[in-house]
């Protein structure tokens, strides 16, 4: 099968990374499905071939659903996450959308399946062996991988979990290239954002202890994240991929004696989407897209490397 000829769906598309990754590796997204208006509104504005449905897609009627050679997968990640906080009644709703994957695959049947989560899917969901028992009895071969999207050329230290099923009898290898890490002085814009003093009389101890750790190491400039542990307690040098980008604003850039958080056009950027791909006008909204999205270039190296051996 020739890369051209290559189409996909994409499910719980959200921001359209994996979709976008897609279409770099030359594979057409048919169909995408979310059930949030905002995420499937802008995937729309930046993917508009595509065939879009707001719904939940756990109860999505798949014959309503074009066939396609590739099934893009992200179901949501919130109830693995240690970030999600304590145990919560939602989680269990949440974990179970990757069985949607499961009844569209057994519908389809597509040659392959690409699923991304993060590590704690394989590790902590007490269902994960039966999810893989049942793609198992649909034909598919697994092969879990865990990927730094950094690897991929992203300015981004984020390390996800990427499972491949294919159709095949022993599970595939894929060639995937390791490409030179980006450091995140690569998209940061010193002219741009709301600055404010480091000093000023709201300011919090802690942040300003984080701020003197940073100087320490890093000089008069440098990255510092408003909680976690790691670097949250020692800033991170700009030579380097910037940290996880998350759901909400989480980096801070310092520059002598003021500061500031990320820009979404830093954030859109550390994420690896390309500088035309349009967002949300509100700050807020188009944080939490990126922060929930997959890397696109990342999606790509992985997409290309599996239609190289379908």
């Amino acid at each position: 099968m020739r890369l051209k000829d290559l189409t996909a769906i994409d499910l719980f598309a959200g921001m359209g990374g994996m979709s976008e990754g897609a279409r770099q590796a030359g594979i057409a997204v048919k169909w995408a499905g979310n059930h949030w208006p905002p995420a499937v509104e802008w995937h729309g504005v930046n993917h508009p071939d595509t065939i879009h449905a707001c719904q939940d897609v756990t109860q999505a009627d798949w014959r309503h659903v074009p066939g396609h050679d590739i099934l893009l997968a992200s179901p949501a990640c919130q109830g693995h996450s240690p970030a999600r906080g304590k145990e919560k009644p939602h989680h269990d709703a949440l974990r179970s959308t990757a069985w949607a994957v499961v009844d569209a695959a057994a519908y389809h049947r597509p040659a392959a399946v690409v699923v991304e989560n993060v590590k704690q899917f394989a590790t902590k969901w007490v269902l994960y062996r039966a999810w893989c028992e049942a793609m198992h009895a649909l034909g598919y071969a697994l092969s879990p991988m865990l990927l730094n999207a950094a690897d991929s050329g992203v300015p981004q230290e984020r390390v996800r979990l990427f499972i491949v099923a294919t159709r095949s009898q022993h599970p595939i290898a894929l060639r995937l290239l390791k490409r030179d890490h980006v450091p995140a002085s690569s998209f940061i814009d010193f002219g741009a954002g709301q600055w404010k003093p480091v000093v000023h009389s709201k300011r919090k101890a802690a942040t300003l202890a984080r701020v003197a750790a940073g100087r320490s190491r890093f000089g008069d400039r440098f990255l510092m994240p408003y909680y976690g542990s790691g670097s949250g307690l020692t800033g991170r040098c700009l030579s380097r991929p910037i940290g996880t980008i998350t759901t909400v604003d989480r980096w801070a850039v310092v520059d002598g004696d003021r500061m500031r958080m990320l820009t979404k056009e830093e954030d859109r950027a550390a994420m690896g989407f390309r500088g035309t791909y349009q967002m949300p006008t509100n700050h807020k909204l188009a944080v939490h897209m990126l922060g929930n999205a997959v890397c696109p270039p990342q999606a790509h190296d992985v997409l290309q490397a599996l239609s190289e051996v379908l």
